[in-house]
């Protein structure tokens, strides 16, 4: 299967989000990341990240990277519904930031459109506003999220943030993890994402241990590659 849609920012505060021509992914881009942790069919959701792929060098100046999933939910008639999911968003900093025609916020932390996503960044600082460091929660940062393939066995969602600044680092190392989190309260829902991930085993580090910890409806993808700090 092969989806097509494009989206250009331009980073900075007043970045612009425009959908602009055609960007293809397929399922099989998604191999081309870290292995998961664990088989797929245990569990009723799957992540699969699209790009960045591991040893990627990606980006322009530390920013201007892709992040493409593709979650795969329960199916069915109630399978939106268990995903958490409340509506397309199309969305991005400042001006752009929760209107019409497809409204969603943009800020760190649980996504107000995939609310069980956690998405962490390895580098993420602690000194920008809004970011805690490694546990920050990225989810509310995606800019175009929605729906794909809906069938009695599968809800398909997919979730794209392009990175308007260079937040994590320039020409560095780092490893990006995904995961959704389990029913944790158990409404039936998969919507109990932390807005920070804590260092739940104390080692330090805020990676995919401390997702297990915490208790994860998927496997967890982790991609290794670097932020590239090389300019136009």
């Amino acid at each position: 299967m092969t989806r097509r849609r494009s989206i250009v920012i331009t980073s900075g505060v007043a970045a612009t989000i425009t959908v602009a021509g055609v960007l293809a992914a397929s399922i099989g881009s998604a191999s081309a990341s870290a292995p998961s942790d664990g088989d797929h069919s245990r569990r009723p959701v799957a992540v699969e990240v699209a790009a960045p792929s591991n040893h990627d060098v990606a980006g322009i100046g530390g920013a201007s990277w892709i992040v493409d999933l593709r979650v795969d939910y329960p199916g069915g008639p109630t399978g939106l519904r268990q995903a958490g999911f409340t509506a397309p968003q199309l969305t991005g900093p400042a001006g752009h930031n929760n209107i019409p025609p497809l409204p969603g916020t943009f800020s760190t932390g649980k996504d107000d459109r995939l609310p069980g996503l956690v998405v962490l960044v390895s580098t993420t600082n602690s000194t920008t506003p809004g970011f805690s460091g490694p546990g920050t929660n990225l989810a509310n940062l995606f800019n175009l999220t929605s729906t794909t393939n809906r069938t009695a066995h599968d809800t398909q969602i997919w979730d794209t943030w392009i990175v308007g600044a260079p937040i994590f680092g320039t020409d560095i190392d780092t490893t990006l993890t995904v995961a959704v989190v389990d029913d944790l309260d158990g409404n039936g829902v998969f919507d109990d994402a932390p807005n920070i991930v804590s260092d739940l085993n104390h080692d330090g580090r805020v990676d995919k241990d401390d997702l297990k910890a915490l208790g994860v409806a998927s496997n967890i993808e982790t991609v290794r590659f670097h932020i590239n700090g090389a300019g136009l």
